[in-house]
């Protein structure tokens, strides 16, 4: 059976890297082998499988995470991001930490990629971490709720856009209605975990050669002027790009310039650049200093793309391996609500094959054909779709990698904090959903 398959994978995977401590590279790519096997993947086809996987992964996230991490620690060896952070603690001051968290990371996390907003936004938590003498967890776990949140529920991003086009829903709606869940669900979320008593006991210390470990006083940092402009100018191109797309119906070529200037890579390319001058040879820092600090991003930074990488592997092994054609054929005829249905799948095939946005475009197959006669807003059941989708992260996610790796958790401490805070959003997004759909329903009467 093949939901078995993946049951047994997981904890053969957990065995590897907990008892036996194998490095979480070597043992991914072990258990993606293993899996390949049993599910009859030709032998001599393995090795692309996984390639393809590796090369899937890795080219949509390297260049992102790679820059983003480069613009973070030019950020911290100048001292704008203890700039920003020193502003954030007088505006929202000591015990409003995790506010400041959740504010600045869902205005950012609303048009942008969970991992282009986390490598922005985490040097801001890690220095607050280190300014104010708070758990690493007490302060970067709101961040991220905040951030998935943002990513999973709602358009632009790329699970609930793609699930708009296939029910011909408004993605302008969607947005609208998704926002009255996914704020006060993942801000609930948010401000809640970290104050767990299994998650107040874990003390992660920050990852080295992420975050300068320098304090800078007041006269060695820059303005904050131009500390918000570099950190912000990413999110005002991918903001304006998506805005545009949203807005314009005919191709244009500014409109594809426009694309491309606001696509994650070229926007935080184009961030390097300008943090480079702003943060070196205009404040009196040579560009060898700056070199030193994107070379310092990068060696930080390899281990945590290698297993990535191999998290990518061990997803298009389970896919290659027709699990979700195994899910979306055993759902197919489930007679139960649209809307309940939707999510149900998503969540099935999000934790057989980590990938979020595998699991929206497969569910909003199975659920398709219900949605003419059901008479659910199609809006509504993107939101479904979408919010089970975030649901039971775990270790065939590579973004339970990223979230690992920059907090510097064990995977049983990364499964107990992510797997748990994704799954709790999942249900109340459900909620919410069933919610407005009513609400909808009350108002057209």
């Amino acid at each position: 059976m093949p939901i078995l398959v993946v049951g047994i994978s997981v904890l053969i995977l957990l065995l590897l890297m907990t008892k036996l401590k194998v490095n979480g590279f070597a043992a991914l790519l072990l258990v993606a082998v293993g899996v390949a096997l049993v599910r009859g993947i030709p032998v001599a086809t393995i090795p692309d499988v996984l390639s393809e996987g590796i090369g899937g992964q890795i080219g949509d996230t390297m260049l992102t995470i790679g820059l983003g991490a480069m613009v973070g620690r030019i950020m911290g060896d100048s001292g704008a991001a203890q700039r920003i952070a020193g502003k954030l603690l007088d505006a929202f001051g000591p015990r409003g930490v995790q506010v400041a968290m959740v504010v600045t990371s869902m205005l950012i996390g609303v048009t942008m990629f969970y991992e282009v907003a986390f490598v922005i936004v985490v040097p801001i938590a890690f220095t607050l971490v280190r300014v104010t003498g708070t758990k690493l967890l007490w302060v970067g776990l709101p961040m991220s709720i905040a951030l998935s949140t943002m990513h999973s529920f709602l358009p632009p991003h790329p699970g609930p856009t793609a699930v708009a086009a296939t029910f011909h829903a408004s993605v302008g709606l969607t947005l609208f209605y998704g926002l009255f869940i996914a704020v006060p669900a993942g801000a609930l979320i948010a401000l809640t975990w970290p104050r767990l008593p299994f998650i107040k006991a874990m003390d992660p210390s920050i990852p080295k050669g992420l975050v300068s470990e320098r304090e800078f006083t007041d006269e060695e940092m820059p303005g904050l002027g131009w500390s918000l402009f570099v950190a912000l100018f990413p999110v005002v191109l991918i903001v304006a790009a998506a805005v545009t797309d949203m807005a314009t119906s005919t191709e244009s070529p500014l409109l594809h310039t426009v694309a491309f200037i606001g696509s994650a890579p070229i926007a935080l390319l184009l961030t390097l650049c300008l943090a480079a001058w702003a943060f070196g040879p205009r404040i009196g820092r040579s560009l060898d200093d700056v070199s030193a600090s994107c070379t310092s991003a990068a060696k930080a930074m390899a281990m945590i793309l290698l297993v990535i990488g191999a998290g990518g592997a061990f997803k298009n092994v389970l896919v290659e391996g027709g699990i979700s054609d195994y899910i979306k054929d055993a759902t197919d005829g489930w007679s139960i609500s649209p809307i309940i249905l939707a999510w149900l799948v998503a969540v099935i095939l999000r934790i057989a094959l980590g990938s979020a946005t595998v699991a929206v475009v497969t569910a909003s197959g199975v659920v398709l054909p219900l949605l003419a006669g059901s008479g659910v807003h199609p809006e509504i059941m993107v939101l479904a779709v979408a919010c089970g989708s975030i649901a039971c992260s775990h270790v065939n996610d590579p973004g339970f990698w990223l979230f690992k790796e920059y907090f510097n958790l064990s995977v049983v401490e990364a499964i107990k904090v992510r797997t748990t805070y994704t799954t709790v959003l999942a249900v109340l997004g459900l909620g919410g959903v069933l919610a407005a759909e009513w609400a909808l329903d009350i108002l057209s009467l």
